[in-house]
């Protein structure tokens, strides 16, 4: 199921696989892998993670998530990690991801409109949503086309 990921690197950042987690149907979730985002030189700027599959969880969760360590923001790294994952998640015959995040939360937002995702809505989360148990309740849903 998981695939060689050695391709998922550019000039500028690599993505090193730090795990992968099969997925648990009872908790509704699907196979992920987990990468250091990391300069060429080893550098480690963040992590990303990919979410492969389709559910209702991912509509309000997405597919992909993403954080930059605060001394290598500003380099659009989310944004270039994003653009190498788009390249496993076609490898993985998937049509189209998306990405969400906190409506306030616009450096986020800025990293989907880099990566050109598009809008699709700002909506309340079900009730139910695991990430109401975190205060979360509203989400910017974009949405990628591979």
């Amino acid at each position: 199921m998981f695939l060689d990921t050695a391709f998922l690197k550019n000039d500028e950042i690599q993505l090193l696989l730090e795990k992968t987690v099969d997925g648990d149907e009872k908790r509704n979730w699907v196979p992920a892998y987990h990468f250091i985002i990391s300069s060429p030189n080893g550098a480690e700027m963040g992590k990303c993670d990919l979410r492969i599959g389709y559910n209702d969880n991912l509509y309000y969760g997405g597919h992909i998530g993403y954080t930059v360590f605060p001394e290598y923001r500003g380099n659009h790294y989310a944004g270039k990690a994003c653009l190498l994952l788009f390249q496993l998640a076609r490898k993985h015959n998937m049509e189209y991801l998306y990405i969400t995040c906190n409506p306030d939360n616009y450096a986020s937002r800025k990293t989907c409109e880099y990566a050109g995702g598009k809008l699709l809505e700002i909506t309340e989360l079900p009730e139910g949503n695991d990430m109401r148990d975190d205060g979360e309740f509203e989400k910017c849903i974009y949405e990628f086309t591979l």
